[in-house]
């Protein structure tokens, strides 16, 4: 199986940060800097409205300002960019628990074999991208390649809200023509050995003597000329599964929703693949939450305690009564998630209770009757994809609603 590793690089990460807390700064050009009020230090991040007028990162902030006279600052604020980065690292553990952090504003991520959960990895890239933008407010540029070096290098070639592949049959028509300068790990004083030896696009240093370069530049050499030819053997190295937090999915609607049968359909649909990352990963957890924005974009979260568990009526039940106890009929709403955490039974205590040690065969049997069916989906999925088998919808409603006993017949 070809390896799947995406990059997900955040878009002017400082400066999209303080535009989701100040709307007053969008569509016109804004830079976070070093000392707005002295007018000293440095550009941080501009955003593509600045840049257009040629403001860059790291430049002087009174040079900044000769170019763009006009341009909004705001001064640094690390702690809340680290509440974002942790939010958006939080969304891609949605899709993969392997996930490598590069830095406060990128992440490697592991997708092999994730086309039966997410599709093709254009696809995949496509709701991690729509999903940053729409729970988080950010924007995001995402590679895809076969090793960390080529999705690097592809996150670079589209910016912003940019999906660029970059596999093997594409080296020499998308990474070979870009300048030495551009490759990931190649600075200004290694660039400029480069050039003097006559090497200014990747092609040139693809196809030089490896043994002239170690000569040249050392044993980074023979690892500069490996990336020039798509070739990467660092492994990813990802936060382990014991992490992860929680695991959930959400989705922005096409159109304002007021109905609650089809929300119930919609939020069937999305705990679906909360239950196959859950079991997946054999991720057991106690505490259901659910997330409704509304067509004013107002955002709500609630959430409730249930017996520990992956199945997915479990799980769908639990998320059914959090969004009949919150519906309002007058209020359409524009996106639904679901999401399910506690997994750590030492952070989640439950108290026991006499009737704990009652038997309880009819519920042992549904339990083990519906992991019995999540087993059996799970694998016709893994192999044909998502759309290959269904649960009967109708029947879960009506289950919801005590007009049917048996759910999954």
């Amino acid at each position: 199986m070809q390896p799947v590793i995406f990059l997900v690089d955040m878009n002017a990460f400082f400066i999209s940060c303080e535009m989701t807390r100040n709307p007053e700064l969008k569509g016109k050009p804004a830079a976070v800097a070093g000392n707005p009020k002295k007018r000293t230090g440095i550009i941080l991040a501009a955003n593509y409205e600045a840049r257009a007028q040629g403001v860059k990162t790291a430049m002087v902030l009174h040079e900044a300002l000769r170019l763009c006279p006009g341009m909004l600052l705001v001064p640094p604020d690390h702690h809340f960019y680290e509440e974002k980065s942790h939010q958006v690292m939080d969304l891609l553990a949605h899709y993969s628990p392997l996930i490598e952090q590069n830095s406060i504003d990128e992440a490697w991520l592991d997708m092999t074999g994730t086309e039966g959960l997410f599709g093709k990895p254009e696809d995949a890239a496509e709701k991690i991208l729509s999903e940053i933008k729409e729970q988080l407010g950010l924007w995001c540029s995402v590679g895809i390649a076969t090793n960390k070096f080529l999705a690097k290098m592809a996150s670079e070639i589209k910016k912003p809200l940019g999906i660029t592949t970059l596999w093997p049959n594409e080296i020499e028509s998308k990474l070979w023509p870009l300048p030495v300068r551009s490759m990931y790990g190649v600075g200004k004083k290694t660039a400029e050995k480069l050039n003097n030896m006559g090497i200014h696009t990747i092609d040139d240093l693809a196809k030089l003597d490896p043994d002239r370069l170690v000569k040249n530049l050392g044993k980074a050499g023979r690892e500069h000329h490996q990336h020039a030819n798509g070739l990467d053997f660092s492994p990813l190295t990802p936060r382990s599964s014991g992490d992860m937090k929680s695991i959930g999915r959400s989705k922005t609607l096409p159109q304002d929703l007021a109905d609650l049968n089809q929300a119930k359909i919609i939020l069937l649909e999305l705990t679906e693949r909360v239950g196959i990352t859950a079991r997946k990963y054999e991720k057991k957890g106690n505490t259901v939450q659910i997330t409704l924005k509304y067509s004013d974009f107002k955002i709500i979260t609630r959430q409730m305690t249930i017996p520990r568990t992956n199945a997915t009526l479990e799980i769908y039940h639990a998320g059914c009564t959090l969004l009949e106890e919150n519906w309002q009929a007058k209020k359409p709403i524009r996106l639904l998630g679901i999401s399910i955490g506690g997994f750590n039974p030492e952070e989640n205590p439950e108290q026991m209770s006499l009737f704990d040690f009652a038997p309880k065969p009819v519920t042992g049997e549904h339990n083990v009757h519906n992991e019995r069916i999540d087993q059996v989906m799970d694998k016709i999925r893994a192999k044909h994809g998502m759309e290959k088998i269904h649960r009967g919808t109708i029947q879960i409603l009506h289950a919801k609603t005590g007009q049917d006993k048996n759910p999954d017949r």
